[in-house]
């Protein structure tokens, strides 16, 4: 028995559906692909900076009293001596 030509151009429809269907998954898995290359490269980024975030603070800890203001933000001279001979 021979597929009558609805049938035919239905199987053919369906062919194009599937074409395209899998042309769309692969597109879509070549972008997560990229999207998680990125999500990589980013967490990385953050783990450096938080890493260099733990550092900064953990020397301005150690420095005294005096030196942890930025000297741009003070208003008033740090050496006040005054001389006397």
């Amino acid at each position: 028995m021979r597929p009558t030509p609805h049938a035919t151009s239905t199987v053919d429809a369906l062919g194009i559906q599937e074409d395209a269907t899998r042309a769309l998954t692969d597109d879509l898995r070549t972008q997560i692909g990229e999207l998680q290359a990125r999500l990589r490269e980013a967490e990385g980024h953050l783990e450096h900076l938080a890493i260099t975030r733990k550092t900064v603070t953990g020397l301005a800890d150690r420095l005294p009293a005096s030196r942890r203001t930025c000297p741009s933000t003070r208003t008033t001279p740090t050496s006040s001596v005054s001389s006397t001979t």
